[in-house]
């Protein structure tokens, strides 16, 4: 089990890359990042959009959290704490109505996710299926439809690094979570869907931030739960 990074490497979970993973080479797109994963990875979740060296997609352009490479682009969720100016009320846990837990990412393994604050005090946790290969990453969460609000996707790297993730392809919000080897939260982001005629690789749906794994929930989750940068996030792999 990983809490609090050293001890807790397990512990984090998000969504779409678009950097390139320098630990992993993997690309991802999907909503997540460029990186592998977010910020790089474009390519991992439908939600990045650049392409990471790892795979090009490693989180280098991924929607709706995906890396857009190292530095990579995640799909779905502010980094940073940026915030698109999206409606919460718009693209928040309501995407889990009408969604059905056991036919959500079928085939991928999963961990029970769990965040805590400094004091140890439980805030929210999820379940979330485990993207840790460059093409997993960089598609992320673009070929998901909804998400319940008690499911999430969580991006894993071989080491911190830089990850921008973009919402490449990706239907609804999301927060993008990113989080150190040590399991501490390093930023939270806000991320809007792509409107009508736009990719979800555009600059303003590009969150960059560094981490060793990436989180992606609905829209809104975090801030609904308080949770904030500084917090542990707990899990096995």
């Amino acid at each position: 089990m990983l809490a609090g990074v050293g001890t807790a490497l397990g512990t984090v979970a998000l969504a779409g890359c678009t950097s390139s993973d320098t630990s992993s080479g993997d690309d991802s797109t999907g909503g997540d990042t460029t990186d592998d994963s977010a910020g790089n990875d474009t390519t991992d979740d439908p939600e990045s959009g650049p392409t990471d060296s790892d795979s090009g997609r490693d989180e280098s352009t991924d929607n709706g959290g995906d890396n857009v490479g190292d530095d990579s682009t995640d799909n779905g969720g502010d980094s940073g704490g940026n915030d698109n100016g999206g409606d919460s009320s718009e693209t928040g846990d309501g995407n889990d109505e009408g969604c059905a837990d056991e036919s959500v990412h079928e085939g991928y393994e999963e961990t029970e996710i769990e965040i805590l604050n400094p004091n140890g005090e439980p805030l929210g946790s999820v379940t979330a299926a485990i993207a840790d290969t460059s093409s997993s990453r960089y598609l992320g969460l673009s070929d998901t439809d909804c998400l319940p609000t008690d499911r999430g996707m969580l991006f894993v790297y071989q080491e911190s690094q830089p990850l921008t993730f973009v919402m490449r392809d990706m239907d609804f919000g999301i927060d993008i979570v990113h989080i150190d080897e040590d399991g501490r939260i390093t930023s939270i982001q806000h991320a809007d869907p792509p409107g009508e005629g736009e990719s979800g690789e555009e600059p303003k749906h590009q969150y960059p931030g560094t981490g060793q794994f990436v989180l992606e929930v609905n829209y809104n989750w975090t801030t609904e739960r308080g949770i904030e940068t500084g917090d542990v996030v707990e899990f096995d792999l």
